[in-house]
């Protein structure tokens, strides 16, 4: 009882300062931050003092892996492995191997420079998360691809748990290869004791549990297996959170992980926010005057390399320009994994006090940047791209018989390449446009013409001369994408016929006033098609099918809409 008055003051404070952050739309990560400076040691008023607090913290850190671990199964990162796992994998690599390079020709020692540098290549999942989906950009090209690339990198960040460590305890460089190369081989051992156990006792265990139909039992069995892969890859001198990942892997291929993820997801988030509540008491508000001008010069050195290489991966990578610096501005923000890289690597002694506050400033000050290049990401990379275009807008690769142009598809998903089968086949040339590259991969194998592009991206709008098109077909299933496309279409094309794809007649009637020019409901179309052919088996002419069938479309679907409520 001697510690609950501290407990009850950072609860108080905790709560004040998260709403508040809420309210502000901020990330309420950098909320626990500032509530670990204001109950820190470096500040006047209070302070916390309990001694168990930080191996408290320390479990938000193995439930954030255990989480990560469910979303990234095996046969997911297998699936993943070429564009994400491929750009998230060059992008830490890359991010990691320059930033060190450069400070340890800066005179830094090579391992704090390497623990710099993988520190530097995280990126905050969290707050470009909540930032595109304010911003209404998370189902953007450029949203899905930096969000995919964010969360990807904390997976990445796994082996540094296993390597940074060893760093503090080899002295010589042969005793460096062998302590890591005794890491990786205890890591493989780990690996292998959770993968059989997993194969051959999680799901049974599970099976068994669930058939109690008890929510407390269920909880108990995840904290127990989270806790107990921790344990073991604790006892093999390896981290925590390393367990708990692996774990998290196995049970991501059952039939239970998305109530697995329910469950521990409030263990998760408290535990997380007490862990940058002691990240945040490492905060020394009094050095920053001392420190910010080295602060300053390394968030500009993490912002501006992990900018400049992400887009120039994502370029090459065949993405266009625009895209590309987008997700650029998006991932250079400095990440909370991060904080908890260089947590582990003070505790390990890889890096000193003075050199960790000034690295730590650093992330701080570039997440608090980096707020701003994601609010702002479409200007910046608009303006880039003009800059190096000398104010031209990057024009795809299509070469448009201005005499006869052809018809524009935006989406090249099943109902997609349906459309441009239909209009080669009868000699209508057509382009389709898709942004996902292995979609356009397969559509080009098939041999018809598709390019790498978000239809909704005004600028590839104007560069393709879209008012030359004689059709616009959009066939994109988010009602929300179609309806702005549509409107920024009718602006700038207002002769262009547009005919687009709805989900339902909520949507036909929001497209057809946005200025649509057909907009046809899937799942009424599809039951007009199967009364149509009811009505031919029972030898209703031909001539009377067609006519009831336009019917119904010309009067807007009226006809059956009194019975919309019976869907």
């Amino acid at each position: 009882m001697e510690h609950l008055a501290q407990i009850l003051m950072l609860l108080g404070v905790a709560v004040a300062v998260v709403l508040a952050f809420q309210r502000l739309r901020i990330p309420t990560s950098l909320g626990y931050l500032l509530v670990g400076v204001i109950l820190g040691p470096y500040t006047v008023g209070p302070t916390i003092n309990v001694p168990e607090f930080k191996v408290l913290a320390e479990f938000g850190v193995v439930f954030l892996l255990f989480t990560i671990g469910l979303n990234y199964s095996l046969p997911q990162l297998h699936a993943l492995r070429h564009q994400v796992l491929g750009l998230g994998t060059a992008q830490v690599a890359f991010t990691t191997a320059a930033v060190a390079l450069l400070l340890w020709l800066a005179g830094v020692p090579a391992t704090a420079a390497f623990v710099i540098g993988a520190v530097f290549a995280q990126s905050s999942s969290t707050m470009i998360g909540s930032q595109l989906a304010e911003q209404g950009e998370e189902s953007s090209p450029h949203g899905r691809l930096g969000l995919a690339m964010s969360v990807f990198q904390d997976v990445t960040a796994v082996p540094f748990l296993v390597v940074i460590p060893v760093l503090g305890m080899s002295d010589g460089a042969d005793l460096l290869v062998s302590s890591l190369g005794w890491a990786a081989a205890k890591a493989a051992l780990a690996f292998a004791l959770v993968f059989f156990a997993g194969r051959w006792l999680l799901r049974p265990l599970f099976r068994l549990v669930t058939k109690r139909r008890s929510a407390e039992l269920f909880t108990l069995a995840v904290l127990l297996v989270a806790l107990l892969a921790a344990w073991t890859t604790n006892n093999l001198g390896l981290s925590l959170a390393f367990g708990a990942f692996l774990a998290g892997m196995m049970l991501g291929e059952t039939e239970f992980r998305h109530q697995i993820e329910s469950t521990v997801r409030p263990f998760r988030d408290v535990l997380l926010g007490l862990f940058f509540v002691g990240i945040g008491m490492l905060i020394d508000p009094a050095s920053i005057p001392r420190v910010w001008q080295w602060a300053a010069l390394g968030a500009l050195l993490l912002l501006v390399s992990k900018a400049l290489l992400v887009t120039a991966l994502v370029r090459r990578s065949g993405i266009s320009a625009m895209t590309a610096w987008q997700t650029g501005l998006l991932l250079a923000v400095g990440g909370e994994f991060g904080f908890a890289l260089l947590a582990i690597a003070l505790d390990a002694q890889v890096i000193g006090v003075e050199l960790g506050q000034i690295v730590l400033t650093s992330v701080l000050f570039s997440m608090i940047a980096g707020a701003l290049l994601i609010r702002f990401n479409q200007t910046i990379a608009r303006r880039l791209v003009s800059i190096r275009r000398n104010a031209e807008p990057e024009v795809p690769n299509m070469a448009i018989d201005e005499s006869n142009p052809p018809v524009l598809i935006g989406g090249y998903g099943r109902v997609g390449h349906t459309i441009a089968v239909l209009l080669q086949n009868s000699g209508i040339p057509c382009v389709a446009f898709d942004v996902d590259p292995k979609r356009v991969a397969q559509g080009r194998a098939d041999g018809n013409q598709v390019l790498y592009g978000d239809i909704s991206d005004p600028e590839l709008m104007v560069a393709i001369h879209v008012e030359r098109t004689p059709l616009v077909i959009l066939t994109v299933d988010d009602s929300v994408i179609a309806l702005r496309t549509v409107a920024f279409l009718r602006s700038i094309a207002p002769h262009v016929p547009i005919v687009v794809r709805a989900r339902d007649l909520a949507a036909t009637s929001q497209l057809l006033a946005a200025g649509a020019t057909h907009a046809y409901p899937e799942a009424i179309e599809a039951s007009l098609r199967l009364g149509a052919t009811a009505m031919k088996i029972l030898c209703v002419p031909d001539n009377d099918i067609e006519l009831i069938v336009q019917g119904v479309r010309d009067w807007d679907y009226q006809p059956v809409l009194e019975d919309e409520h019976v869907q």
